[in-house]
């Protein structure tokens, strides 16, 4: 990792977990990255999450955060598709 990236761990769930096919991944990005980019990264690579992209919420380090959030190296990202249960 050069000074120019960060390495975040992403905690997936839901619809995401179930495409992706892993319950967490381990992303490098560059510096100045926000957090609605892993969003479109992972939706980038799935397709299908699209139906996901403008109701996802975004939580950074056990908090939620908007998706503008600029991410630092060592941050864990989640991202919260809607779920519905019983």
């Amino acid at each position: 990792m050069s000074d120019s990236t960060i390495a975040v761990t992403v905690k997936l769930f839901a619809a995401y977990q179930e495409v992706c096919g892993v319950s967490d991944l381990k992303l490098e990005l560059p510096t100045g990255t926000r957090v609605e980019a892993v969003r479109d990264r992972l939706i980038a690579a799935h397709p299908q999450l699209a139906q996901w992209q403008e109701v996802t919420r975004f939580g950074v380090n056990l908090q939620f955060v908007p998706p503008e959030t600029v991410l630092q190296s060592g941050d864990e990202v989640v991202l919260i598709p809607p779920v519905s249960g019983g």
